[in-house]
């Protein structure tokens, strides 16, 4: 049996969450213990400016990058705190990192994730594996979703099956006996949170009250909805340098004077549909499953269960795992098959020319 612990700060950066698993010699995992930690303010809202180009961003980002690894290595202590577990009995940490940029085409495509491996290396004792996605996009690949590769190990099944994450961008992964398809899917909380934020002074919509409260606006839901990015072919993968507020307000035009409870009802219409329609694409009928935090948003799980009627929609919980939890699980999974030389990625998802192992390894010694 192997430990492995995995940490994941999503695109919504609604906390850190620490999951530690048990892998067998095949590499399933099971899960020990989880550990949620909230973003320190200050923190929380210089990632979120430094998801915007702004001044100084080069020292701000080298602190920044810092002082989340530090707050990844107490998740790690936290988690750790709930079980008679060692950090000396851990083979290593999966971490993600907070992402604060994502452009995966052109020539000189990029992705950027916080969170200094060596120094939670060093804070943690732990051996971390970080940077998976940079090898991916070095392969001519989207760097992401990463998740598919995951979902397909612990997931599949012989008739059609659809995982969907929903955390600050959206992402779906179809798994059949023949292949396996993932992608992202454009916005899943982030316009939402977003929204909140500047009109609601909260930093998310609670089970999508606010939502519920509001009524949909059919012209500017179809000018959200004519966004090139839905229209791509694969392989694609997206993030706030497309959805963002900025993008929004301009979509808005001379319709900014409506409701506020309108405009969250009809960006939460957007993330139902665009959803809807990529699993109508895939299959006009079969299961669903749900995870990430848009899988406790009770609006939207009602709204597209009246948009995909004949689908099975469920959460992962009903697979038997956590929704809240599949992520850390899988970033734990993958530096399990990093330490293991096993690749980490989905050619066919990603786009890359080749599998490869993805991610570094930092010593703690």
């Amino acid at each position: 049996m192997t430990y492995c612990i995995g940490l994941m700060s999503g695109t919504s950066m609604d906390g850190i969450d620490a999951v530690l698993a048990r892998f067998d010699q095949r590499g399933h995992p099971s899960l020990v213990a989880s550990h949620s930690l909230a973003l320190p303010p200050t923190l929380l809202t210089e990632l979120h400016r430094l998801c915007s180009p702004a001044d100084n961003e080069i020292d701000r980002m080298g602190r920044a990058d810092r002082a989340i690894a530090l707050c990844f290595a107490e998740a790690v202590q936290g988690l750790l705190a709930k079980t008679e577990i060692d950090a000396a009995q851990i083979a290593a940490i999966g971490s993600h990192g907070q992402t604060v940029r994502h452009h995966p085409d052109g020539r000189h495509a990029f992705t950027l994730q916080l969170g200094c491996p060596s120094t939670l290396a060093v804070a943690s004792g732990i051996d971390v594996i970080a940077d998976f996605r940079r090898k991916d996009i070095a392969l001519g690949g989207q760097g992401a979703p990463l998740v598919p590769a995951f979902h397909h190990s612990l997931f599949r099944a012989s008739t059609p099956r659809l995982i969907v994450n929903i955390g600050g961008i959206a992402n779906l992964t179809c798994l059949n006996d023949q292949q396996v398809l993932g992608y992202d899917t454009g916005p899943g909380n982030t316009l939402m949170d977003a929204w909140c934020r500047e009109h609601f002074q909260q930093s998310y919509d609670n089970g999508g009250q606010i939502a519920a409260g509001g009524q949909v606006n059919g012209a500017l839901l179809k000018r959200l909805l004519a966004h090139p990015y839905f229209a791509q072919p694969l392989p694609k993968s997206t993030g706030r340098e497309l959805f963002n507020l900025h993008w929004l307000h301009s979509q808005l035009g001379s319709l900014d004077a409506m409701p506020t409870e309108d405009v969250m009802a009809t960006l939460l219409a957007l993330t139902v549909q665009s959803i809807a329609k990529c699993a109508q694409n895939h299959a006009a009928s079969g299961e669903l499953y749900l995870c990430g935090g848009g899988a406790f948003n009770d609006e939207l799980v009602r709204q597209l269960t009246i948009a995909l009627p004949d689908y099975q929609i469920d959460t992962t919980a009903a697979l038997g795992l956590d929704p809240q939890l599949v992520e850390g699980v899988a970033f734990a999974w993958l530096a399990w098959r990093h330490l293991n030389g096993l690749p980490g990625n989905l050619p066919a998802v990603t786009g890359a020319a080749r599998e490869a192992v993805l991610g570094g390894r930092y010593p703690a010694r």
